[in-house]
């Protein structure tokens, strides 16, 4: 979740480090720091809450130096404060250490050292690093740290500077993202790319249980034990607008505006020119192994495995295969049976999240034939699984997750028809169906937007409440669990969603006078009987709001407000329902005046377990 940014050149590094965090906000954080090699030596600022309160320090004192490391910390050991604020040093103050992940040894590691005199300021994990570091260094920095993390187990990513070789800075990745960036006397680390997108296009991401030592003048790459490594350079051909909010008032509704366009891109050439056919000719899964699939398991976190319970629906209708969803957090603790003949879906829009790569892991082991639906290019995810789609959604910012949920829904339906296609569950006719019905969706959901006044107006009087319900049946459940996700996670209301059928086993407890609801109904086959349920909240006194399809009046009558979404095909609903969801969540959200893109306690990419 921290994010870490380190440089080394002939720049002044202080203002190289700033602008990098910032591009890293959108991972969450609740202090920033560095630390830059100066004429005094290693010199260190930080500071608790927003970056723009560790700049007011350095505006008092800047920190003139060309190297150094930056980084912004989310709490995982040690409540925020300037003192547990990374980056943390030893007792000499000679060595720094910035570091993403857990030190899961960190309490013996501590009794250890502080046996050998090592005395400790922060209640962090991370400070055991740079003490390690210290009692182990013997004039060179690169085998210190190699010996450092031959005691150390858990996640890290790091960044390491000592006074005493001011000319190097290393770095190291053990189940934490970073990659390397290459200028020309000068080079960058960073948790992800945004971080140095400004100065440089051309990276190396290293792999778990790699590292690199970096100049000024170049970049060595190597195990931890010291093995040097050959690598190809990846170029980032991202336009670094996408990193901008382009005119909009924040990052997520510029991304929800961005859908239409995600949508195309992930749909792209996947589906035949005279669309007939979905043509995924980037899986290596073949026919016969799709013919021998007995089972899938989705495995997601949070809003990704909302899109996965989609695709369950998707793909057990469009290709009769038996699917089941987990919450990666939990999957390899409950023992799941993994044959040959089971095929693991993983998804991450980051492609970093620590419980689904630890579950990718577990199915592997286990011998599965691994496929992520992924939106990083390059991420561990999508380096680890036997099988990629890319959603082409394009760079994320805002934590609360849009273009990244509905293009892996768009991912799950060219998988659910490519499937179907090989195993002949749905016949020609229904395959061009769904995929003529595929391509309307982009324009339909700018129709959508262009209503977005509409749903502000809904929004800001559901904001004056504290409690919010969400129901559905089906595909609708699925969508309500999601909208019920966003609209907490950035408003802070307490929403909870529920399948409508259940309301008579407890829910109507709840329900009482005024209490908003809202009810989707976007599923022909289940229309009656949510309506029925609609009847129900209503008789104790809810004030209903239905998200239906155009031209269905029977609901209408029932509620006190309607949503209309453009007719599709049941099963791609989702796609469309969602997106009144996002807005009413952004505009509660901004009525409440929260911070929309940065919502407390919670990041955007969960890298530690």
């Amino acid at each position: 979740m921290c994010g870490i940014v380190g440089y080394i050149g002939k720049r002044n590094s202080q203002e190289i480090l700033l602008e990098g965090l910032k591009k890293l906000e959108y991972r969450g954080y609740d202090s920033a720091g560095v630390a830059v090699f100066t004429a005094d030596g290693l010199q260190i600022k930080k500071a608790k809450g927003r970056i723009a309160n560790l700049e007011s320090k350095l505006e008092e004192t800047p920190l003139q130096g060309s190297v150094g490391i930056g980084h912004t910390r989310w709490a995982t050991h040690g409540k925020p404060s300037d003192v547990n604020s990374h980056p943390h040093t030893d007792n000499s103050l000679k060595f720094s250490v910035v570091h993403n992940g857990i030190i899961e040894n960190y309490i013996t590691l501590k009794e250890e050292l502080t046996a050998k005199g090592h005395n400790f300021v922060s209640e962090t994990d991370t400070e055991v690093i740079s003490h390690l570091i210290a009692d182990l260094y013997e004039g060179d920095i690169l085998k210190a740290v190699q010996k450092a993390v031959t005691h150390m187990t858990g996640a890290f990513a790091l960044g390491v500077l000592t006074e005493y070789e001011p000319d190097r800075l290393v770095a190291v990745r053990q189940a934490s993202p970073l990659i390397i960036g290459i200028g020309e006397g000068e080079n960058f680390i960073g948790s992800d790319i945004p971080a140095i997108l400004e100065y440089t296009r051309n990276v190396f991401i290293l792999n778990d249980g790699e590292m690199a030592l970096l100049t000024r003048d170049g970049v060595e790459l190597m195990t931890l034990e010291g093995n040097f490594i050959s690598r190809e350079m990846f170029h980032v051909d991202w336009d670094i607008i996408t990193a901008e909010k382009a005119g909009y008032d924040h990052f997520m509704l510029k991304e929800i505006y961005d859908q239409p366009k995600a949508y195309r891109d992930t749909m792209g050439s996947r589906i035949s020119t005279d669309g007939s056919a979905v043509t995924l000719n980037e899986l290596v899964l073949s026919a016969e192994a799709i013919r021998n699939i007995s089972r899938i398991h989705i495995v997601a976190c949070g809003t990704a495995y909302h899109a996965g319970m989609v695709g369950k629906y998707v793909i057990e209708k469009l290709a009769r295969i038996p699917v089941e969803t987990d919450v990666a957090s939990e999957y390899r603790y409950r023992s799941p049976i993994i044959t040959k003949d089971t095929l693991v879906i993983v998804v991450s829009q980051s492609g970093e999240t620590a419980d689904t790569l630890a579950a990718l892991r577990e199915a592997k082991h286990q011998g599965a034939h691994v496929l992520a639906i992924t939106n990083v290019v390059g991420s561990s995810v999508a380096r680890e699984a036997d099988d990629v789609i890319t959603t082409w959604a394009g760079l994320e910012i805002a934590v609360a997750s849009t273009k990244g949920y509905t293009s892996q829904l768009i991912a799950f339906y060219l998988l659910g028809l490519h499937l179907a296609q090989t195993l002949g569950t749905q016949s020609a006719v229904e395959i061009k169906e769904a995929i003529t019905a595929l391509r309307e969706l982009p324009a339909q959901v700018e129709e959508i937007l262009g209503q977005a006044e509409a749903i502000k107006v809904v929004a800001e009087e559901m904001a004056k409440h504290d409690n919010l319900f969400f129901i559905g049946r089906g595909l609708d459940y699925a969508v309500a669990l999601e909208g019920s996700l966003k609209l907490k996670e950035i408003s802070y209301i307490h929403s909870e969603a529920y399948p409508a059928g259940e309301l008579k086993h407890g829910t109507l407890a709840l329900i009482e006078d005024d209490i908003p609801v809202i009810a989707l109904a976007t599923q022909h086959e289940l229309q009656e009987k949510t309506v029925s349920n609609i009847k129900e909240v209503k008789a104790r006194g809810a004030n209903v709001l239905g998200i239906a399809v155009e031209g269905e009046r029977e609901l209408q009558k029932s509620v006190d407000s309607t949503f209309l979404i453009p007719k599709t095909l049941d099963v791609l609903s989702p796609a469309l329902a969602v997106i009144p969801l996002q807005l009413l969540s952004y505009y509660a959200s901004l009525a409440r005046g929260n911070d929309v893109d940065k919502p407390r306690n919670l990041a955007k990419s969960v890298t530690v377990e």
